[in-house]
């Protein structure tokens, strides 16, 4: 997969990918706080790819997903500002069959995210001079 990241002003970093363009940019002062953060948009990947795990477990069983929801909290180092640990509440409604709890959980660590997280990729930056 290939993404074009373009800048169309201020603190503003544009991804282009397929037919979709996601756009960041940084609170003020420095940008508008027009558009998430790209950490922002990191974290939220990993909190909405839990939700689609969760979503097809839940699907694969017959399950309803009202009032299910998934909050998620960061904890940083203050000296770094580092995440140092990110946490992930699956919140179940009372009739959400208690057979299925841990299960649950299990399948929203299957995040592909998280995965890379885990076992992270090399990174290589160049450039084209």
């Amino acid at each position: 997969m290939e993404m074009i990241v373009n800048f169309p002003g201020g603190a503003r970093v544009n991804a282009q990918f397929g037919s979709f363009t996601v756009e960041t940019d940084q609170p003020q002062p420095g940008g508008e706080g027009a558009a998430p953060t790209p950490f922002e948009l990191f974290l939220a990947s990993m909190g909405t790819c839990a939700g689609i795990y969760i979503i097809g477990f839940c699907k694969m069983r017959g399950i309803p997903t009202d009032g299910i929801k998934l909050v998620q909290t960061v904890e940083r180092d203050p000296a770094t500002k580092m995440v140092t640990k990110l946490k992930q509440v699956i919140q179940l409604p009372p009739d959400f069959p208690s057979q299925y709890v841990s299960a649950v959980i299990r399948a929203a660590e299957g995040c592909l995210v998280k995965k890379h997280l885990e076992h992270p990729p090399a990174f290589e930056v160049v450039t084209n001079l």
